[in-house]
Order: C-alpha cells, then structure tokens, then sequence
C-alpha cells in the first residue's frame, strides 16, 4: 500500500487527490495522535495556517471541522508562511500546529502538513501513526467537550516581530527587491524588510488563489534579476509559494544560490562563535565548491540524502545550528525549526550591511564548480547500486577528476530514471564525463 504521506506532508491536486472529506478525515486522525492538552488545559490546541491558493480556503475549513469536532481548540492563522506556522506553534503554546501548502507547486496542487510541540516537523513513525488512525473508527467529541475555533489577527505581527528581532543590525541603506512569489509572503515579507530599514521594492505580491508561482519566485528569477537592475536595487530576493525558501539577485543580476547563501551565513555565524559544532549540514547535491570553502574556513561538512527533512534530522541529532539545500531552503535553529525564507533573507542582508561588501562579492566565498546533471530516463533504477559495470565507470571518472571533481548517480524517488551529476573545474570536462556516465546507466540498466 503506497504511503500517504510524503517527503513533506500530504500533498496532492486539491480537490481531487486531496479533497475536503481526506482534509477532515485526515485532521481527525491527527487529533486522535498528536500530543493531548496541557494540564492547564482542557483541550488540546491546534493552530492552522494556508497559502494564497483558492483551494486553501475549503481545506481550512475542513481541517478546522476535523480538529474541533475531535475536541481540539483551533486558532485559525490567516495566509502566512509556513515557518510562521511552525514559529507560532511554539509562541502560542499549541500542541500542534497544521499549514496548508504545496509550496513551489502550481496553484491546483495544495498540501497539508504537520508540526508537532515546538514547531517541529513531525518523525516519520508519527505520521505513520495518524496514517493508521485514518483506518479506524472514530467517534466525534459531545458538549463541552467540542473544540472551539479563535482567529488570531494579530498573527503576521508576531512572527514579522520575532524575524526583524533576530538581526543583529539594521538594513538601512540597502534597496532591496523582493519577489514574493503571489503566494504566503506576499505581505510580511515586504514589511518585515521594511522594519529592519531596507528601501523596499515588492513585486509579485499581488496574490489572486490561482497565479501562486505562476513565472515567478525562487524557480522563475529572471524578472527578479530585471527588477533589481531596473530599480537600481543593492539585492533582490526570491521565496517560494509558501516562503520557506530564498535564492538571491545580486545587483549585478548574478543568482545567489543556496550553497552561497549557506557559505556567507556559516562564516557569519562561525566568527561570532555561534555556529554549532562549526559544522555546516547540507544534501549530497550541494555544490563542492561549498565543501571546499568550508574546509578551508575551518569549518565541518556534514551531508545528507536531499530533502530538508534529512537536514534537520541531521540537525537535531548533531545539535548543529545551520544547514539548508542548494534551493535556498535554509535553516538556521538559533532562531527557527525550519527553513524560513525571510528569516534567510534579512540575515543575508544583514551579512552585506556589516561587511560592507556588494552581494556578488560576497558570494565569493565560495567558486562554484560547474555541475552538469543528465537525467536518464526509463531505466531499472533499482539496480544503480548493484551494476558492478556502473561502479567500474563511476571509479574511474573520480580518479580522473580528482579532488577538484565529483559524481552523484542518484536513483529518483518517484520515475523510472536515474540521475547523473558531475562536477568538474572545467564545464566541457564535466559534461564530458557526465555523458559518458549516461551512456554506462543507459546500457547497463535498461528495462527488459
């Protein structure tokens, strides 16, 4: 049976893999698991936050009812972002917390996802326990037992106040542009710059349910990059849907990606002394470029499989303070439980006005190796680990790269298809040997 859950939340076409009646069911389980009242309490309390999709408006309906008619005290959030959901489970003492998004996915997709105590992304064997809780009777809570359901329309205040309060100095001077994504940050993001000091352009912040991503935010930067360079900006920065991501323009109209965007917070943070462990956490997509940097600064690398849950959970056991993904889902645990694209964003910012330094020079942190990936289609990916021929061809190109080279066969979670990466010195040398690897994963892992 194919699980429910994925990489992040539930996740689907709204209306027709996630429907009201899933989004009800669903909510009722997850009261049925997640942790019961305090004490103090005679209910436990849940808080629900959405994006700007025109279908986050029938989920959080359901979501509510299902909460509430299981016993549960609901505070209804508004349109915020994701890591303001996670943030406000904390702040408002809730049992757990429920956003509703799909992220950078286009407007008819929407997801439901979970935080439990703290604003933390729930273990895999939780989600499997709400999961086996859809399957079992349910019966609704009676009287005084039912939960009530509060609006908190001061929500967008507190977590723009905690964001702006965690800079350790203003942004005055700085002319940023920020492309809101017509999804969560649409609002706060501008204004929480604004309150740290930047002169602010916002564009795409005009959200209508349906244009969320639609040639914009972090996976659309060439109207960002325009904006900058027309409006003279110092910077520009992108989120994602649901803002808990954030890429970045120099005034150059150069991209600063995640692993730059990693690099200059990690340096930022190891000299104050407050980087964890001076270790940095990232995915094995992560550019070696950044590997390198990092080792030369003094700094420790710890890698992960891709997914940001992999990150925090190296996070967590470590106990390191930074880590994120090439996609500029950051995370920084001094002050958030997930990545948050604005908190990224201000304390980049902030990394500019105390150096005193362009945003492109800053990015020199770090040289950026050129990355080639092939995706090899209609393969049998389930046999990448076990091709000794694959094996032989992948040994011999990392002998002839060297230390200043890498390769990545990463079979995918979801096609029949495996990826190949490799990064060289040169650009023509890494598109040569990754040719060559697709060639070797075409021949000896083709179907049938």
């Amino acid at each position: 049976m194919t699980r429910l859950f994925g990489t992040d939340g539930v996740r689907g076409v709204a209306g027709r893999d996630l429907t009201a009646a899933l989004a009800l069911e669903l909510s009722i389980a997850a009261a049925r698991v997640l942790p019961a009242a305090a004490p103090e309490r005679e209910r436990p309390r849940a808080v629900v936050g959405r994006d700007t999709r025109a279908s986050g408006e029938f989920l959080e309906a359901a979501v509510v009812a299902g909460l509430a008619s299981a016993g549960v005290d609901v505070v209804r959030l508004g349109v915020l972002p994701t890591p303001a959901v996670a943030y406000l489970t904390a702040e408002m003492d809730a049992d757990f917390g429920v956003m509703l998004s799909a992220s950078h996915n286009p407007a008819p997709d929407n997801g439901i996802k979970f935080f439990g105590p703290g604003g933390h992304k729930l273990p895999d064997a939780v989600e499997d326990e709400i999961e086996a809780a859809l399957r079992e009777p349910a019966q609704g809570a009676v009287g005084a037992a039912v939960g009530r359901v509060t609006d908190a329309p001061d929500s967008a205040e507190r977590y723009i106040g905690h964001v702006v309060g965690t800079l350790p100095n203003p942004l005055d001077g700085l002319r940023v542009v920020v492309d809101c994504a017509k999804g969560a940050a649409a609002a706060v993001s501008p204004e929480a710059l604004r309150r740290a000091g930047a002169d602010v352009v916002a564009i795409h912040d005009d959200p209508d349910g349906l244009n969320i991503n639609d040639g914009c935010g972090s996976t659309h930067l060439d109207e960002l990059r325009e904006a900058v360079r027309r409006h003279g900006a110092d910077a520009g920065i992108a989120h994602d849907g649901d803002a808990d991501r954030c890429l970045a323009v120099a005034a150059d109209g150069s991209v600063v990606d995640g692993d730059q965007i990693m690099g200059i917070l990690a340096l930022e943070l190891h000299e104050a002394g407050r980087l964890a462990e001076d270790t940095l956490v990232i995915t094995v997509m992560s550019n070696l470029g950044l590997k390198l940097a990092m080792r030369e600064a003094g700094i420790t690398v710890v890698e992960t499989p891709v997914g940001d849950r992999y990150v925090l959970e190296a996070m967590r056991e470590g106990g390191f303070s930074l880590g994120g993904e090439q996609s500029g889902h950051v995370v920084i645990t001094n002050h958030a439980t997930t990545g948050d694209g604005l908190l990224t964003g201000l304390h980049l910012l902030s990394a500019m006005c105390r150096r005193g330094l362009a945003l492109d020079e800053l990015a020199k942190v770090m040289t950026r190796l050129p990355q080639v990936l092939i995706n090899v289609r209609g393969v049998d990916k389930t046999r990448a680990g076990s091709s000794a021929a694959l094996a032989e061809a992948v040994a011999q190109a990392e002998a002839e790269l060297g230390e200043t080279g890498r390769v990545l066969i990463r079979p995918s979670g979801t096609e029949p298809m495996v990826r190949v990466m490799v990064e060289a010195a040169a650009e023509p040398h890494a598109q040569e040997v990754a040719e060559r690897l697709a060639g070797v994963v075409r021949e000896n892992l083709a179907i049938g």
